[in-house]
């Protein structure tokens, strides 16, 4: 079986093309299975992903193939950073809630975050993700900022959910690649790896809530392996509450030390 050569495709953002917005959006809903619908769930990601494609459109790079359908999408926005490790944003919801409160405040950004880089499943494996990083570093370049930082969810850490990410994060392959290969291609690009982010993400919920978006149920109180979930999920029936383990948790849940 042969393998597809890299895809041809034209970089836009969504200032310059807003009426392309429709198809970013069914691309990234189209990302997740059903039991995943926690995904959809924090709170930060919630109150201020909406306000990307108005707020911040110029700085949301689409790439679309040679008759103009959109093959993948980035999600950016920018936001003040010092430079330093201790004053990284945690996550996801750490970059958009410092890059909105920036954009109140009227704080001038200083680097390019990126939040999210869907490619269309049947268009992956053609070194779109890599173009859609390079793109992303092009936004960054023009409207001047320093660098481009990203809070990854590495692609397969969700088979291994009780492996602590700092275990994970050192695994690596023969030619000394990164084990995950959304990391692996963030390597090939010359990425720098900063540090693991401490709270990303993080969903609570009732009972009923995470039964009702995992199809599973939890008959007693306990720790639960999610499908996509990058670490088990912690259910307290007494308290009718569940979420994610602390990073204390997390690291007692793995084999050995870490």
């Amino acid at each position: 079986m042969s393998r597809a050569g890299p895809a041809r495709t034209r970089a836009v953002t969504l200032a310059e093309r807003t009426d392309l917005a429709g198809e970013v959006r069914r691309l990234i809903a189209s990302l997740w299975p059903s039991e995943m619908e926690f995904i959809h769930h924090d709170p930060v990601c919630g109150r201020h992903w909406p306000a990307l494609y108005r707020e911040f459109a110029e700085f949301q790079p689409v790439l679309c193939d040679t008759r103009g359908a959109v093959v993948a999408a980035g999600v950016t926005i920018p936001l003040a950073w010092s430079g330093r490790l201790r004053d990284l944003p945690s996550g996801v919801d750490g970059a958009l809630e410092r890059g909105m409160r920036g954009r109140a405040r009227g704080r001038p950004p200083t680097v390019l975050s990126a939040l999210l880089a869907p490619v269309a499943p049947d268009r992956q494996g053609r070194g779109l993700s890599a173009q859609l990083i390079r793109a992303m570093r092009v936004l960054a370049a023009r409207h001047g900022l320093g660098a481009l930082i990203a809070p990854v969810r590495p692609t397969l850490k969700h088979r291994y959910p009780t492996t602590p990410m700092r275990r994970y994060l050192r695994w690596a392959r023969a030619d000394g690649a990164p084990f995950d290969p959304w990391l692996g291609v963030d390597w090939r690009l010359g990425a720098k790896f900063l540090r693991v982010a401490p709270r990303s993400m993080i969903v609570t919920g009732t009972v009923a809530e995470w039964e009702a978006w995992t199809t599973m149920t939890f008959p007693e109180s306990g720790w639960y392996i999610v499908p996509g979930a990058l670490a088990p999920v912690r259910i307290d029936r007494r308290r009718n509450l569940g979420r994610p383990p602390t990073r204390a948790a997390m690291n007692g849940l793995g084999s050995g030390s870490t």
